[in-house]
């Protein structure tokens, strides 16, 4: 079984609960034994496992930008991706990096017709060019 979720971010890097969508296709397709692939076929966006907490999701946010700010020349901190040679060209090279250190998928377990997770693990769509409406793709196989 394949499906789409569509989603659409307010934020230009936001955090985004899907484990729910997640669960239901998982109980949708009757599958008892096998695993669930999560992709989000986009460049400047990823697929996260970690608790959905407030202050961590903003810890996660705050890293993410961290990662990708810099000095600007004068010394002072640059925003998103200052100094990034693709920004020559489309003014989002942070939101491909961090896709791409992220990854944009995530392979789960199904057993008993349940998805294994970790006590505090959700499933996130992590939008890094936000608003934008974007898509998830779920593959679940029969194991």
């Amino acid at each position: 079984m394949m499906k789409e979720i569509s989603i659409s971010s307010k934020e230009r890097y936001q955090l985004i609960d899907i484990t729910g969508e997640i669960e239901n296709l998982v109980v949708e397709s009757g599958v008892r034994e096998g695993i669930v692939f999560v992709f989000a076929p986009h460049s400047t966006a990823g697929i996260l496992l970690t608790e959905n907490e407030e202050n961590l999701k903003e810890d996660w946010l705050e890293l993410f930008e961290k990662l990708v700010s810099g000095l600007n020349p004068e010394g002072e901190q640059a925003p998103y991706g200052a100094g990034f040679k693709h920004n020559l060209i489309d003014d989002n090279a942070d939101s491909h990096l961090l896709s791409g250190l992220l990854g944009q998928e995530r392979v789960l377990l199904i057993e008993n017709g349940n998805l294994i997770r970790g006590t505090w693990q959700q499933i996130f769509l992590a939008e890094f060019d936000g608003p934008r409406r974007r898509k998830v793709i779920v593959k679940i196989l029969k194991g």
